[in-house]
């Protein structure tokens, strides 16, 4: 048996020129690191790094969910008026009763920072999987770009409406966002690596200052029953009875889905918790019960405070200063921190928010430079370049520039395109799980997993019918992605796609028989199986290529299992049937399979193979074609092409005959 790691050689090496520009060698540094291993969302740390305890990474997560505490308030009151508590009610419960099971479940099934993404990847496979995945992509980048372009703009927000804020910063809401986006990429293209230590300490802060305010604003809510009182009025009269305030709250509820954000964070971020002692990566039951405590913890600290910042920011506020141009546009919470805790707390407010809204977008590049890596190289669908951090890191920045100048860094502008965002990864991963349970026979959890599905499917719905920016942005994402996507998948053809190659014993019987001469392979159809058909193979190859003696020949059989994979472990299987010797594989697709294990071969035996087809029927670009998509067609010509790039000595390179 014989075994290789890697293909015996990567094509298009050969072509690379001798010397590079100073330019490309520093947007290219850090290519060779794999996808998916730089710390943030996504992150999959080194083996031997040192993992952290659940309320640890928590604040990791948090850094994007309880940030949201500096414009959710605003936000909701803008979009609910003061229906806005009891929308947010609504919020908590889809929270706690919808989102947090079926993330508790991806946790269990996901638990290596893949998320939900990678449940229907593997749920639905071939093509339709991985244009779903791709559409996913889609709005995970709408939902990371936003995150860097909305925290940004209301770090800006509060930087400007702060006292103690030079008075030529008003109005320069657009040009202090784009300094804080290109300080963001600045950092990353220096090189960033993401501190649990540091955002620890920015959550904490942040928490407790947002304790001290909503605590001592709903002292002031329960000393001031005027306000309340009127409060309470207005809710009736403009919507009359009970049922018809909680029929507008379900309806409205929907524009407050800001408040979902860090669930797919919480699952993406699940390497980084530390397990139980000796544990494996195949059963980290530790992990995943730091992931329930994760999750569990983080969505009722955040509906705690989303109900009450919503209460109190209601009451107190008056709904004009909510308005754009209002001093509580955007920052609503820190409105109360300065008029109620004075200006000096409210400075501190002010800074500590700016500091956890910027990191907010630091981590939504990180998980944007770990989520794209881990799975287009894998389909076979990224360009060269997505391998290296600063490429990527110069093209996210150009896309959160033309963001922030096209909703010209306005916050609740961009609320509802972070909503879609978010809504549509939620369900997602409901979708996900009731896929699970349905598969697993899981009649009551499918029942109730389904039941979470629709009322996201709604949610969702009805957000990008009411505001559809979200949607089109998702759109150009997906848009672009497939675009690059399929022209990369054309133009990594020819690659040898093989991750791994091994011959069993009785394929290396084969082999290490014809240790005399050359090693004759003939290409068959494994959809004919029978004798008649292998022997009139062979006698056409011995009779148009003088072969000699038939009995050393080989047959090489290549099943196609899911033509959408691109590269593939190959494991090689000697059989015999009908008297002929046959070397059996699953893979991908045919030529670049054949190729790979020709050179297997080669590098085994030391002996250059010879590979026999006969001629593809049809039309030759029906046949490429054909190839592309479902991994056969034109498969001689191929061969030869994906060998002439693997192999660039001649006297090196197995041969092919067709006759």
């Amino acid at each position: 048996m014989t075994s290789l790691s890697h293909a015996p050689s990567e094509p298009g090496d050969h072509k690379k020129p001798a010397g590079t520009k100073a330019l490309r060698q520093w947007l290219m540094q850090g290519m060779p690191e794999s996808s998916g291993k730089r710390q943030g969302p996504h992150g999959r740390p080194d083996p031997g790094h040192k993992r952290h305890a659940w309320w640890r990474v928590m604040c990791l997560t948090g850094l994007d969910y309880f940030s949201t505490l500096g414009y959710q308030p605003a936000i909701a009151a803008l979009a609910a008026g003061v229906l806005a508590p009891l929308a947010t009610i609504v919020l908590v419960i889809v929270t706690l009763f919808g989102a947090l099971p079926v993330y508790r479940r991806v946790a269990n099934e996901s638990p290596h920072g893949a998320g939900s993404i990678a449940m229907l990847e593997r749920l639905l496979p071939k093509w339709w999987g991985k244009f779903f995945v791709l559409a996913l992509l889609g709005f995970a980048a709408t939902d990371f770009m936003i995150t860097i372009t909305l925290s940004a703009a209301d770090a800006t927000a509060h930087l400007i409406e702060n006292p103690f804020a030079p008075k030529f910063l008003e109005g320069q809401n657009v040009i202090i966002t784009l300094v804080l986006v290109a300080a963001l990429a600045a950092v990353f293209l220096r090189g960033f690596k993401e501190a649990i230590g540091i955002a620890v300490v920015l959550v904490g802060v942040y928490l407790a200052l947002n304790l001290a305010v909503i605590a001592v604003a709903m002292v002031n809510v329960v000393h001031s029953p005027l306000l309340t009182t009127d409060w309470w009025t207005a809710l009736t009269t403009q919507h009359g009875n009970p049922i018809m305030v909680i029929a507008v709250a379900l309806i409205v509820f929907p524009r407050l889905a800001l408040g979902l954000s860090g669930f797919e964070t919480g699952v993406a971020v699940m390497p980084q918790i530390q397990g139980d002692p000796g544990e494996t990566e195949d059963n980290p039951k530790g992990r995943i019960r730091g992931a329930h405590r994760l999750l569990t913890t983080a969505a009722l600290i955040m509906s705690t405070f989303l109900i009450t910042s919503s209460l109190a920011t209601t009451i107190l506020i008056p709904a004009a200063e909510f308005q754009p141009g209002g001093a509580a546009n955007g920052r609503a919470l820190a409105f109360l921190a300065h008029q109620l805790l004075g200006e000096g707390f409210g400075t501190v407010y002010d800074v500590s928010t700016i500091a956890i809204l910027w990191f907010a977008g630091a981590s939504a590049m990180a998980g944007l430079l770990n989520l794209v890596p881990r799975y287009l190289p894998r389909f076979g669908m990224a360009p060269a370049w997505a391998g290296a951090v600063r490429p990527l890191v110069l093209v996210f920045s150009v896309v959160a520039v033309i963001i922030t100048l096209v909703f010209k860094a306005d916050v609740n502008a961009q609320g509802g395109a972070y909503a879609t965002g978010v809504l549509v990864l939620i369900t997602s991963a409901a979708i996900a799980v009731t896929l699970s349970a349905r598969r697993k026979k899981e009649r009551g959890k499918m029942i109730g997993f389904g039941i979470v599905s629709a009322a996201f499917i709604y949610t969702t719905v009805l957000n990008s019918f009411e505001r559809p920016d979200g949607l089109k942005i998702a759109l150009l994402f997906i848009l672009g992605i497939v675009v690059v996507s399929l022209l990369s998948r054309v133009r990594r053809a020819f690659e040898l796609r093989a991750t791994y190659i091994r011959m069993d014993e009785a394929a290396m019987k084969f082999v290490a028989a014809l240790d005399e001469g050359a090693i004759r392979i003939i290409s068959h159809d494994p959809k004919t199986r029978n004798a008649a058909s292998y022997r009139r193979k062979l006698n056409h190859a011995v009779t148009v290529n003088e072969m000699g003696n038939p009995r050393d020949v080989l047959f090489m059989e290549v099943i196609v299992d899911d033509s959408s994979d691109f590269e593939t472990a190959l494991e090689v299987r000697g059989v015999v049937r009908h008297g002929f010797n046959i070397l059996e594989v699953h893979s991908s697709n045919v030529p670049n399979t054949i190729a790979a294990v020709l050179l297997h071969i080669r590098d085994a035996t030391g002996l250059i193979p010879h590979i026999y087809f006969r001629w593809t029927e049809g039309n030759p670009i029906f046949n490429l074609l054909r190839f592309l998509f479902i991994g056969e067609g034109e498969i001689a010509p191929v061969t030869r092409e994906v060998l002439r790039e693997a192999e660039p000595e001649l006297t090196k390179r197995p041969w092919v005959h067709v006759g």
